[in-house]
């Protein structure tokens, strides 16, 4: 019984072994930044953002060993975004947003023993999401999606055939938002940056 015992053993770590080599594709959710640069534009508009926290969810699907697919979902509770201009003197206009993301983005890997760099490009976009409460200071902001361009690169660690640990970081480019208001406009893009640490699973 014991023989048996240890061969199912055997047999079932094989299997699981196997699988593991031909897992083609993984999901991961990571924590998450948010940091908005500061904006200074010919148009006399001046943008200062807060940095905000939130969650990225993703699905790779691997065509080749090194080479994936990969759309992804992010959200962030919210972050502060202050717009000066000369109509409204040194406390400028608040708007507490919050802001979503979507992407679809071509991946290439390199594998180093249990270490595995990549990088990511591909379109995206992003959604600001005015928040209604005091924290907004205009009636006028309405929701904006942009549409730009995602790129990154970033590591994981494999901690189990099944399991890695990734840290990312990610770029976002896309025109600065207005909230539908034109007394915002700077004409200018942003270059949102979103660094993440979190886990995936492969299956």
């Amino acid at each position: 019984m014991k023989k048996i015992a240890i061969i199912a053993f055997l047999l079932a770590g094989c299997v699981a072994a196997g699988r593991a080599q031909e897992s083609r594709q993984d999901v991961s959710i990571s924590g998450t930044g948010i940091i908005e640069p500061f904006i200074g534009s010919q148009t006399d508009v001046q943008v200062h953002s807060t940095y905000g926290l939130g969650a990225v969810a993703s699905y790779r699907f691997m065509l080749t060993p090194q080479s994936a697919l990969q759309a992804s979902y992010g959200i962030d509770y919210q972050n502060k975004i202050h717009y000066y201009l000369p109509a409204f003197e040194q406390n400028g206009v608040q708007v507490l947003a919050r802001t979503q993301d979507i992407s679809v983005s071509y991946v290439r890997s390199f594998n180093y023993k249990k270490f595995n760099p990549f990088a990511e490009a591909g379109p995206g976009a992003f959604i600001f999401l005015p928040v209604r409460n005091t924290g907004t200071q205009t009636l006028d902001a309405k929701r904006q999606t942009g549409i730009g361009a995602v790129y990154g690169a970033g590591i994981a660690y494999e901690i189990s055939p099944s399991f890695d640990i990734r840290a990312e970081y990610r770029g976002f480019v896309t025109k600065v938002p207005t909230f539908g208001d034109t007394i915002f406009t700077t004409n200018k893009w942003y270059n949102i940056f979103v660094p993440s640490v979190g886990v995936a699973y492969h299956f």
